[in-house]
């Protein structure tokens, strides 16, 4: 299973962090590869949540659905893949220091991405998207430095 861990320092508490990273309309706005998200239904952000969106992965689009596995405000929050073609699991973990937070997303997909790419495509998809989430937590942390209490 291969698997992408990226941490960014966060000029923000951990508590301003995991509220907006909780929050799935929020994801399409710093997550490059998410074209669109929405939570299902309206009760608080709780284990058992889910979220349904889109996500496009080396120029092919897809459908997913995951359920909240963890929610340890404001310190964690994990998520599973219960519908559509991949398989994966998605960790956040927020560490105050420093003033700020530092902020882990760790991304654990299934080998070959579900067979859409092949197992011997994991090394090229794994680099990939070790650099999109890069990119990724640097547009976080950019936004939620220059928008205080964002």
């Amino acid at each position: 299973m291969p698997v992408v861990e990226e941490s960014v320092f966060v000029a923000q508490p951990p508590d301003v962090v995991f509220e907006y990273v909780s929050e799935a309309r929020n994801l399409p706005v710093w997550d490059a590869s998410v074209v669109e998200a929405e939570q299902i239904g309206t009760d608080p952000v709780a284990v058992g949540t889910r979220y349904r969106g889109i996500s496009k992965i080396l120029g092919r689009r897809f459908d997913w659905t995951t359920e909240v596995t963890e929610h340890d405000a404001p310190r964690r929050i994990s998520f599973r893949s219960v519908e559509g073609k991949l398989k994966f699991v998605v960790t956040n973990v927020l560490e105050p220091v420093d003033g700020g937070t530092q902020y882990t997303y760790r991304a654990e997909a299934e080998s070959g991405l579900g067979g859409i790419f092949g197992r011997l495509g994991d090394p090229i998809v794994q680099r990939a998207q070790a650099r999109t989430i890069r990119a990724n937590l640097e547009t976080l942390a950019e936004m939620l430095t220059a928008e205080p209490g964002a």
